[in-house]
């Protein structure tokens, strides 16, 4: 309903002011009825906890109020699709990619960050019919009554904070909301779950004064891509909960990325939730072909594999290769079924008061038969067979890391805020 008003109010206007149609016997047959469950999706709040979607806002090819598609030009997100599939909003994400321990490259990723988090600003201003910025779960609620996208912001990897904590409080201003501190590789702050050997057994010293500043700005810790130490150490040090915005467990799937059982129950019995990640590596094997590999290798040789070491000309035309390598040899693709496993699986261990989604949406999500948001009614469809109620289904699609955001900014001490209002 919420999304219908602006529309239901400018028709009844338009229609009021058009003439009278002449009758005919070929009029249009009537749109087919919405299923149950599609009722049900249409009337939550669907907020996803990491969408990727910013490293398109600042490139020629992609353009959000125009719809996309997945098999020309690999993209998940846009407004039209938005709405066609139901989406909210959710955490709009600033990534920088893990790269050197050093002051130049510590510089470089800091810039890279405020000009992600100045695309996701630009595009609230640009689009401010449509989207806007929000700040708080109050903001969500009155985003969404007014039939408007929410805009969240979240850092993946804290790297480009370098080693001083008080950037935090810039990027804070400006509107960021949820920091992980770590991604593939190690960190100043950090052990990754995927980096070859472990660094500092959990949080460094600098990554335990992060999660401090952090509780005490109001900003929600995600420990995605952390090691399982890592987010043992969150956990304890951190005074309000966590959130995992977009992994999955390792019962259905043994990867380093995923979180075992006493994790996830740790998590949720500490009022964090659970976001299950629809990345299909992250799912179940996907041996690639051996062409695909051939290809993969030579790429490599050509280019390197770490975008963060690019000059920007070179990062150009890595992405460009690998998009034509993906057409010619594409990745193997996991499934829907697979991931409900993993989303059901996870429903079962903690309860719906502490799991959501996190597709990874425009970062290599999206599987077989759930290729973009489109297809999001299929997984309440799922939910309503599987006896979750509708008040379940709404913790599920956004109420869980609402509530979670409440708790989070309740707790905060730090006087400090981000501007409403673009002038």
């Amino acid at each position: 309903m919420k999304k219908l008003l602006l529309s239901v109010a400018l028709g009844a206007l338009l229609t009021a002011c058009a003439p009278e149609a002449p009758q005919t016997e070929d009029t249009a047959a009537p749109a087919p009825a919405r299923s149950a469950s599609d009722e049900i999706h249409f009337r939550s709040l669907l907020l996803d906890t990491h969408l990727d979607t910013p490293a398109y806002f600042h490139t020629p090819d992609y353009t959000f109020s125009k719809r996309g598609d997945f098999d020309v030009d690999g993209t998940h997100v846009d407004l039209p699709r938005m709405n066609e599939g139901g989406l909210d909003g959710g955490f709009w994400v600033i990534f920088t990619p893990q790269g050197p321990l050093d002051e130049a490259s510590y510089l470089a990723a800091r810039n890279m960050a405020v000009m992600r988090q100045m695309s996701i600003r630009e595009l609230a201003a640009k689009y401010h019919n449509d989207v806007e910025l929000a700040f708080s779960t109050a903001d969500a609620e009155r985003i969404a009554a007014a039939g408007k996208k929410i805009v969240f912001q979240s850092m993946e990897n804290a790297y480009p904070l370098g080693t001083d904590i008080s950037m935090l409080d810039t990027f804070y201003i400006g509107g960021l909301r949820m920091i992980a501190p770590v991604h593939f590789r190690n960190s100043q702050f950090a052990d990754s779950a995927t980096d070859v050997s472990p660094a500092y057994g959990g949080l460094s010293p600098l990554g335990e004064a992060l999660v401090r500043r952090a509780n005490e700005l109001g900003l929600i810790l995600d420990g995605s891509h952390a090691s399982d130490d890592t987010v043992r150490d969150m956990l304890e040090l951190s005074t309000t909960p966590i959130i995992l915005s977009h992994s999955g467990p390792k019962a259905v799937y043994d990867h380093p990325r995923n979180v075992p059982d006493d994790l996830l129950i740790a998590i949720a019995e500490d009022g964090g939730v659970i976001q299950i990640n629809a990345y299909g590596a992250y799912l179940e094997a996907l041996p690639a072909s051996p062409e695909r590999l051939a290809a993969l290798a030579e790429l490599e040789a050509q280019y390197g594999r770490d975008t963060s070491t690019m000059d920007d000309a070179t990062r150009d035309a890595y992405r460009a290769a690998f998009q034509e390598l993906n057409k010619a040899f594409p990745p193997p693709r996991s499934t829907f079924e697979k991931f409900m496993e993993h989303l059901l699986y996870t429903l079962e261990l903690v309860g719906p008061d502490h799991v959501g989604v996190g597709a990874d949406w425009d970062g290599g999500g999206g599987v077989d038969g759930m290729k973009d948001i489109v297809d999001l009614p299929k997984v309440t469809a799922r939910l309503v067979e599987a006896g979750y109620s509708e008040e379940d289904i709404a913790k599920i699609w956004g109420g869980n890391v609402l509530r979670l955001m409440s708790e989070v900014e309740a707790a905060r001490s730090s006087g400090l805020s981000s501007p409403q209002v673009l002038n």
